[in-house]
């Protein structure tokens, strides 16, 4: 596919036919595949050396820089996309950002050193404060929104910067301004008028980055069975754990796109917000169950008949966390879920409550039984469709 040398920025309709991911948009997506794998493994590290509380902070903030890339980059795509030249050599520095920013990861986790995610987020954020201010001079509608958006993110940065400057345990407690402030500004800079994203192509980027962050969960997997079968070799419990593993994975692929977001979003443009900053839990929720299926596979093969309670919570909670969010998420956004509250919740409840039947099921009971309740939330949300799909034809 060849590119325009340049193409004026002035906004794309927010009801364009037929719009898609591009492929710039996958590839930059790929980037992000590093990122994840590399924030994932360090918590699965924790966790096979129980350490997994007290390195979770760090997998909050470092992951939270993560997402709100790919957010940035998302939300001004699918608003001013024009895939010419300038627009492609933009995000090629976005990416390169990107990289740098997963290549710090170990040192964040293992030495509380951000010195090179906050050089990859400042590179990152150049390019979009370049892209704002491109827009800004080629779309007059939109002008003082992208102003905004372009002043907002580079003051934020500038504090992310001072903010490598600080001790360690004052710079735990200034993340959270630094956090909020990355929030309120699309919240401030939208005010004038808001960007001109694209209902079904949100939707669908933000499915497609949920299956990216399940794919490194089975990647997890797929590690954890590989060091299994070098430390202690095939057995019975290595096969049900990571078949359980396999089976949660997709339960939860299936359940997210059992709900969909694209006409609640062209519906109620006023709750983007909500929904997508909310995603945040999703994905993190994922990622981290993907470095808890790695220490399960690894810890059921090595002791079939042993409990872990710290491993079985580390598949049971990301799993109850993404479920619950299946719901917060899209019931103001929906006129009625698809998924239904009470089954989610009795689901919410057996998943949380498995782990203490941990001295009678073991961790491999305890990871059988989580997939099983999302599998049993998958069939029982088809037969709710069934039915009312079958009362719909005969009325």
């Amino acid at each position: 596919m060849t590119a325009a040398f340049r193409i004026p920025m002035t906004g794309r309709s927010t009801d364009e036919r037929h719009r898609v991911s591009s492929p710039l948009e996958l590839l930059f997506d790929l980037t992000f595949v590093v990122a994840i794998a590399q924030v994932a493994g360090r918590l699965a590290l924790a966790g096979e050396e129980g350490h997994i509380l007290s390195k979770l902070p760090f997998y909050c903030m470092v992951f939270f820089a993560i997402w709100w890339a790919w957010m940035n980059f998302t939300w001004f795509a699918s608003a001013y996309d024009t895939d010419d030249v300038p627009y492609r050599l933009m995000t090629l520095v976005q990416m390169g950002g990107v990289l740098v920013l997963a290549a710090g990861i170990p040192a964040a986790f293992d030495e509380e050193n951000f010195t090179a995610i906050i050089v990859g987020y400042l590179i990152m954020r150049f390019a979009l404060v370049g892209q704002w201010l491109r827009a800004a001079a080629e779309h007059p509608e939109g002008r003082k929104t992208a102003l905004r958006y372009a002043f907002g993110v580079a003051a934020v940065q500038v504090l992310w910067v001072a903010w490598g400057f600080v001790p360690p345990q004052i710079a735990v407690w200034m993340f959270p301004i630094g956090a909020v402030l990355e929030l309120a500004v699309p919240l401030w800079a939208e005010r004038p008028g808001m960007t001109s994203w694209h209902p079904h192509h949100i939707a669908e980027r933000y499915g497609l980055f949920t299956i990216i962050v399940l794919g490194e969960s089975v990647s997890a997997s797929a590690i954890g069975v590989q060091n299994a079968l070098a430390r202690s070799g095939f057995s019975a419990a290595l096969v049900w754990i990571a078949v359980a593993a396999l089976v949660l994975l997709f339960a939860l692929w299936w359940l997210y796109f059992l709900e969909p977001a694209a006409e609640g979003l062209r519906s109620r443009r006023s709750r983007s917000f909500y929904w997508g900053y909310g995603h945040y839990f999703v994905f993190a929720s994922l990622a981290a169950l993907g470095a808890g299926l790695e220490v399960a596979v690894q810890e059921g093969a090595a002791h079939s008949a042993a409990t872990n309670t710290a491993v079985e919570y580390a598949i049971a909670v990301p799993v109850a966390l993404f479920l619950l969010m299946l719901y917060v998420l899209h019931a103001p956004l929906v006129s009625e879920v698809v998924i239904r509250p009470l089954k989610t919740g009795i689901a919410l409840v057996l998943i949380l409550a498995l782990p203490l039947a941990s001295p009678v099921l073991g961790l491999v009971g305890v990871a059988v039984g989580i997939a099983l309740i999302a599998s049993g939330l998958v069939a029982a949300t088809l037969v709710d469709r069934a039915v009312a799909a079958r009362r719909a034809a005969l009325s």
